[in-house]
């Protein structure tokens, strides 16, 4: 494989070609140096030494009507995890206050297929709460399956960026969900698209499918031109349906995620779920793969990083938080 024709290429933004992918997937662990050079040196060349930081709250959990296989919040599995519905504005803007320091973007997360016309309002109010008080951080809206008049309510409200991952391919989606449909995931997209809001679109791997779904759901993230794409590696939960799906290989995600810098060179590539569990101590190695963002601090059912042992752990990279 020729890696510097690879390098080269993805500089003038020229995606590699669908075998391309498979075969930089299928690349053996003797090749570890060269997955890291290269997803390294797109990451240097668009993005530097620069990384982004942001924090999410888990606004609304459990009870979700969606079955999901990877999920523990769905309300189709027995993971038994705490359920809450959406938290006051108040409670959300003190957690938003606490985490100021940490991320430029700050998401408000909310479990099931999407949220009703009383949810979208306060969450609404919520978004403008934050502009009353002096939150700094730019708010983003993990809020499901939504219309684009909801958007447009969102985004009046002050709404920047809207995260809604298609999280794996579309020919993979019907073994992971049979509730709704890849199609509605990506009509999502496209109304929060349309209603002027920045993109935060991704996936998560491991969950059973294949390596061509893998680089396929690569492909299909490009298309959505997302700015920010979260990478999430599955950990698997006691009491769903991949409670016992082997935990991906840390060489695999590696290559995922320089795959993802050599297909979508000049996005911020982000590291979430299962950073602790697939990486352990070797929290580095995302970065020196091509990975320019991470989420910090408190995720959702999995384990997070504290924001100030990753604030260390940068600074000892000398990689700088922007």
């Amino acid at each position: 494989m020729n890696f510097e024709k690879l390098i080269e290429n993805a500089k003038k933004k020229a995606k590699p070609s669908k075998a391309e992918a498979l075969e930089f997937l299928s690349l053996g662990t003797e090749k570890l140096g060269d997955v890291l050079f290269l997803g390294g040196k797109i990451r240097d060349h668009f993005r530097g030494n620069s990384i982004s930081t942001c924090t999410i709250i888990n606004a609304k959990s459990g009870k979700c009507s969606e079955d999901c296989r990877f999920c523990a919040q769905s309300a189709h599995h027995n993971s038994n995890i705490e359920t809450w519905e959406l938290k006051e504005k108040e409670a959300v803007s003190e957690h938003a206050k606490i985490d100021s320091e940490f991320g430029s973007y700050y998401g408000i997360v909310t479990s099931g297929r999407g949220l009703d016309g009383e949810d979208i309002d306060k969450v609404a109010e919520t978004i403008e709460y934050f502009k009353k008080t002096g939150i700094p951080q730019k708010v983003c809206g993990s809020l499901g399956i939504l219309s684009y008049e909801d958007m447009l309510k969102l985004k009046k409200a002050g709404l920047v960026r809207y995260h809604h991952n298609l999280e794996v391919s579309k020919n993979f989606f019907p073994k992971l969900c049979t509730t709704h449909t890849w199609e509605e995931r990506r009509e999502t997209i496209e109304f929060a698209k349309k209603a002027g809001l920045s993109l935060c679109v991704g996936g998560i791997f491991g969950v059973g499918e294949s390596v061509s779904d893998r680089a396929g759901l690569l492909f299909e993230i490009a298309e959505c031109d997302p700015d920010s794409v979260p990478l999430n590696f599955l950990v698997p939960i006691p009491g769903t349906p991949l409670e016992h799906q082997p935990l991906f290989p840390l060489f695999e995600a590696l290559k995922i995620i320089a795959l993802a810098r050599l297909i979508m060179p000049d996005k911020d590539i982000k590291i979430g779920g299962g950073r602790v569990e697939i990486f352990k101590e070797n929290h580095a190695l995302p970065f020196l793969a091509g990975a320019s963002s991470i989420i910090t601090g408190q995720l959702l059912t999995v384990k997070g990083i504290t924001p100030q042992d990753d604030i260390r752990l940068l600074n000892s990279l000398g990689l700088v938080r922007n």
